[in-house]
């Protein structure tokens, strides 16, 4: 699971890397809350854990920011505050779980477990859509302006990953993991080869690309007139 952290506590913050980087996990930390919206906005994360109060943009702030762009990663709220209101204010904010500190991390674990596990299960909706680009997870149909494209299976996949994670920032090893279920760099280029035929269908004949690749970074699937720092 990649876990974006927000947290200004340094101890805190310390303990919970080491904590959840020994269960397997990948983690990112902000120290404050207009550093953890940049990086919630431009990458795609799994689960985020947010502090209620941080410095620069306290966290609920942050919340309600990325639920205005669209962005549904499950949220834990982290907090000191245990009253039932406040519990029910970050809630209302966005949060989709709320734990007051102190916090055993084996419970905090299991609670980011089962908030991804909700958002995997959990009815979305079975169209997708980016710009004139279409999927239909139903028909297993893709069609851009209106024709229809046809994707082999690992393509149609692939491009389903990149229209869920829509204007942010997709890794290599996001790719493998949950692309090809990979857990470790095979060391080929099967992404760069699979990346340039999905490139190939879904915009060679079209007017502006939508598949872009972010220099050092990985990929981003965006309209042109958003996409930012491209190759």
């Amino acid at each position: 699971m990649r876990i974006l952290l927000v947290e200004d506590d340094i101890e805190a913050a310390t303990y919970l890397v080491k904590g959840l980087t020994e269960s397997g996990h990948a983690v990112e930390h902000a120290a404050d809350g207009e550093h953890g919206l940049e990086l919630a906005t431009n990458n795609a994360y799994d689960s985020m854990i947010v502090d209620r109060m941080l410095p620069k943009r306290d966290g609920l702030s942050l919340i309600e920011e990325i639920r205005r762009k669209g962005n549904m990663t499950p949220v834990l709220i982290l907090s000191a505050l245990d009253d039932v209101d406040e519990r029910v204010t970050g809630l209302k904010a966005g949060g989709d779980d709320y734990l007051t500190k102190p916090y055993q991390l084996s419970e905090l674990t299991a609670r980011l477990q089962a908030l991804t596990r909700r958002a995997q299960t959990g009815v979305q909706g079975t169209v997708l859509h980016v710009g004139d680009l279409t999927l239909d997870l139903v028909r297993h149909k893709v069609t851009r302006s209106g024709q229809s494209i046809n994707l082999q299976p690992r393509e149609f996949r692939l491009l389903e990953y990149l229209m869920q994670h829509t204007g942010q920032v997709v890794t290599r090893s996001m790719l493998l993991e949950n692309v090809w279920d990979y857990h470790f760099d095979p060391q080929t280029n099967v992404i760069d080869v699979q990346i340039s035929r999905l490139r190939s269908k879904i915009d060679k004949d079209f007017d502006s690309p939508l598949l872009h690749t972010v220099r050092g970074a990985g990929y981003k699937l965006q309209e042109m007139a958003n996409a930012v720092e491209l190759s």
